[in-house]
């Protein structure tokens, strides 16, 4: 992606930010200090940034159970949002404001433990593409006062640093710099969470939709899955799945068998009428699959006999296809489920091999298993 060009500033530096990044920190700084020169601030504290970076992350780790970090090593951001996920009542859609004003009075220890070891590197180590001046390992780690004043001998970095305290350091953003990055802040934002995108997809090899998990979902559509299945309901018995109870069309909410916030679609096969209480419930669990799967295969199957028995009835017509234009867009999947030809066994074999996979790899990144009572 070409960022926009500068006669004043070296934007082929900036662009290699995140060049040979092995955690995620970088990004979430980056992302934080965009975010404090949006609201204004050219003075910037360490803690202004960490409070933005764990509000960031709030959501992709609470309700996606993304890794943030390499395989078999701790990433702090990762474990402070946990800490806090664990310890206080927030809720993974929790207001990101009231979350940033319980960071920025929390004076809980082990927070503020977490914060000191996110600044050790990053916020030293950002600009280093800038750097025309060797910097040696005892540098790097010695004091940071000391590696500070040598950063600060460098021309044109986006930030300097005006005081070193802790979290409570303060950086100063270059004027240069605040304009670029400020009348280019769309251009930017889709780079970083491109960059971004790319880590997490390979910190997260098997997760789908990596794209739609930096942050909370938009409300989603599924008017056409639910008119689908109260078509399906007038003309045929359909029990919810986890009450036994036969479903009625007053009180319809579709459900996500495998979360959305895993798989990050729409799909016709991972989608099951519930009531609203009962999918409030559910929440984002994965529902106990020797359970719960053989009921979804049969209200699956069920309806999608009833579309081909009942093919006079034009609203049912028009609601099926509706939603299988909308809700199914693998053709291989519906050849190999939306077919007359399938007998329940052989449906429910083919729903299983399609759908299996992401359970499996759910529950592997943290998803808990649920049952209704």
């Amino acid at each position: 992606m070409n960022l926009p060009q500068s006669s004043q500033l070296n934007i082929g530096y900036f662009s290699r930010l995140f060049d040979n990044t092995t955690n995620c920190y970088k990004f979430f700084w980056f992302k934080g200090l965009l975010k404090n020169l949006e609201d204004g601030k050219v003075r910037i504290t360490f803690d202004d940034i960490l409070n933005e970076m764990i509000a960031d992350a709030w959501y992709m780790v609470t309700a996606y159970h993304l890794q943030l970090g390499p395989n078999g090593s701790k990433d702090n951001l990762e474990e402070v949002v946990k800490y806090i996920f664990d310890k206080e009542n927030f809720i993974p859609s929790e207001n990101r404001d009231k979350l940033l004003a319980y960071l920025r009075s929390s004076e809980d220890r082990n927070i503020i433990r977490y914060k000191k070891e996110l600044i050790k590197n990053v916020p030293y180590r950002l600009q280093a593409p800038f750097y025309d001046i060797d910097i040696n390992r005892k540098e790097w780690y010695g004091s940071p006062q000391a590696l500070a004043r040598k950063i600060n001998a460098n021309k044109r970095l986006m930030y300097y640093f005006a005081s070193i305290n802790g979290i409570s350091s303060v950086i100063e953003v270059d004027p240069l710099w605040v304009e670029y990055l400020l009348q280019n802040i769309e251009i930017i934002r889709g780079w970083l969470e491109l960059s971004l995108i790319h880590y997490l997809q390979k910190r997260n090899p098997s997760v789908p939709g990596i794209a739609d998990k930096l942050s909370a979902p938009q409300e989603r559509k599924l008017d056409k899955a639910k008119r689908y299945w109260k078509s399906v309901i007038e003309v045929t018995e359909i029990r919810n799945i986890y009450t036994g109870d036969i479903m009625t069309t007053g009180d319809i909410s579709i459900d996500h068998f495998v979360p959305w916030s895993y798989v990050a679609h729409d799909e016709l096969w991972n989608l099951v009428p519930t009531t609203k209480t009962v999918n409030s419930s559910k929440s984002n669990n994965l529902p106990d699959w020797d359970i719960y799967f053989p009921r979804l295969a049969a209200a699956e199957y069920n309806a999608h006999q009833a579309v081909w028995k009942y093919d006079g009835i034009k609203q049912l017509q028009k609601a099926a296809n509706d939603c299988l234009k909308e809700h199914v867009n693998n053709e291989e999947i519906r050849y190999k489920l939306y077919s007359t030809e399938l007998d329940k066994s052989r449906f429910t074999e083919q729903l299983s091999n399609i759908l299996r996979p992401s359970y499996d790899s759910a529950m592997n990144m943290g998803f808990r298993v649920w049952n209704y009572e």
